[in-house]
């Protein structure tokens, strides 16, 4: 039991913490806001067109809400529940390839 109650707080904690960052008042999802680093880049090269549409239009949304300097109202903000880690699956594929190549120029060239 005490497992099940340490695992609720943790989702109480990570909620709290998604609500705090404020990203999701603006419509925008967690894969949205990460730094465009070279990873970052690769998976986004990868991504479906629709998603990257998708993306793109959430960002151009969120940049004149906040030049407007006003918030969608609350029914449509981003909820922690059906936030859609949509980058998640090519960046661990691209990470991954990454530090394989690293591997093997570093043990075999």
């Amino acid at each position: 039991m005490p497992i099940m109650k340490a695992l609720a707080s943790n989702v109480a904690v990570r909620r709290w913490a998604y609500n705090l960052s404020g990203f999701n008042k603006f419509g925008l999802h967690h894969d949205d806001v990460l730094q465009e680093n070279d990873d970052v880049k690769e998976a986004l090269r990868r991504l479906p067109a629709h998603k990257v549409d998708e993306r793109s239009f959430r960002i151009i949304r969120a940049m004149q809400l906040s030049l407007q300097k006003i918030e969608l109202p609350k029914e449509q903000w981003t909820k922690f529940e059906e936030d859609d880690r949509y980058l998640k699956p090519y960046l661990e594929e691209v990470i991954k390839e990454r530090e394989e190549k690293e591997y093997w120029e570093k043990n075999y060239y």
